[in-house]
């Protein structure tokens, strides 16, 4: 996380934004987001899979870490603290999206997360399109996961976060996070099973999280 390597300076100017904010400096805020926004967009898109709702959930994040802000433990990590509510906003918005059956906001090529085939740089038509294959059937892989499953496996895999933060943030017992990124691998596996057969990609498995 981003405040777990922060210089003494940085420390002390984040704390400085915040008293600022809690003085009603509301311009101080952008300090802050300005600091840890990349951090929390990598997360929500992620998640969400697309940019729209990636922002969209962003935005809500540091809006309420803005109004929460007095309760904020200033001895902790704001951006730790902020990226705790970033993944519950984007697992929010996914749940909602799966509700709405005509939101069709566009995936972004090789997200949420997955990361794209590695190539040469002059690739055979062949290998062209196997590698179109391979990040076609990634993705169909990822949407085929619940929103749980999903956040699990991303924040797990992807953003080596602890049981305990995936059960915190999912609102879960630690068993049941710890169930819920098994049941993704699982079908992770068998949807990405047929690239193996194929070798089209040495190591299919391993761009969404699973060498681990």
């Amino acid at each position: 996380m981003a405040d777990d390597c922060l210089t003494p300076r940085m420390a002390k100017e984040e704390q400085d934004a915040i008293r600022r904010v809690l003085a009603g400096d509301r311009d101080a805020y952008r300090v802050l987001m300005d600091r840890h926004l990349p951090v929390v967009l990598r997360v929500t898109t992620r998640i969400t899979g697309n940019a729209v709702d990636a922002e969209e959930a962003a935005q809500e994040a540091f809006l309420r870490a803005y109004n929460k802000l007095p309760e904020f433990r200033r001895d902790a990590g704001f951006g730790t603290w902020v990226y705790r509510i970033a993944m519950n906003c984007a697992l929010n918005l996914v749940e909602r999206r799966k509700r709405d059956l005509e939101w069709n906001a566009a995936s972004l090529d090789g997200e949420p997360g997955v990361a794209p085939v590695a190539v040469s740089h002059r690739p055979t038509p062949e290998a062209e399109l196997l590698d179109r294959e391979a990040l076609s059937r990634r993705e169909r892989a990822m949407q085929a996961l619940t929103p749980m499953e999903k956040t699990a496996f991303v924040l797990r895999h992807m953003e080596d976060q602890p049981i305990a933060v995936i059960a915190e943030a999912l609102g879960v017992p630690a068993n049941a996070a710890k169930q819920a990124v098994f049941r993704a691998v699982a079908k992770l596996r068998r949807e990405l099973a047929p690239l193996r057969s194929k070798g089209s990609v040495s190591g299919a498995l391993t761009p969404v999280g699973e060498s681990r």
